[in-house]
């Protein structure tokens, strides 16, 4: 696991480890934070197809499902 600072993660790159309907590119393109400041997910945009989903930061430290920058 890597460690990530979340008020670093707007507009990072990632590429997904299993690429599923040709996504493998992702983009960061909102922080949602509680009403303290603190992050609690990511609104990540796939390249391809412009879609997003929602997840909790913490998932991108693992490394079997998230990799750092487009590869």
């Amino acid at each position: 696991m890597r460690r990530l600072n979340p008020n670093k993660l707007m507009l990072s790159k990632w590429t997904a480890a299993r690429p599923q309907n040709r996504e493998k590119h992702f983009l960061v393109n909102e922080l949602l934070c509680d009403e303290a400041g603190t992050v609690l997910q990511v609104e990540l945009q796939a390249v391809l197809t412009r879609r997003s989903e929602q997840i909790d930061w913490r998932q991108l430290q693992d490394d079997e499902v998230w990799l750092s920058g487009w590869q």
